[in-house]
């Protein structure tokens, strides 16, 4: 997975779901029914990284004012902060 060789995920399920465990096997087969998904995740250079990061600050900043404030404040706070 590191090495992001998606061309090789196929046979590795594949020996998977007929020498390896119940549970290994079980993942493997949840994994094919996205093969498309997973296979473009390990093979594309693209990463959704900074955006988790984005909506992770976005969310810190709206709990830090549950209770406390409105959306007036809570939109001036995310201005200030970008």
């Amino acid at each position: 997975m590191r090495e992001r060789r998606g061309d090789e995920l196929e046979p590795g399920m594949t020996e998977a779901m007929q020498r390896g465990s119940e549970a290994l096997a079980r993942f493997a087969r949840g994994l094919q029914e996205d093969l498309a998904a997973v296979r473009a995740g390990l093979t594309l250079p693209w990463s959704h990284g900074p955006v988790e990061g984005q909506i992770t600050r976005l969310q810190w900043l709206k709990r830090q004012g549950y209770g406390r404030a409105g959306f007036p404040l809570l939109r001036q706070r995310v201005i200030q902060a970008a």
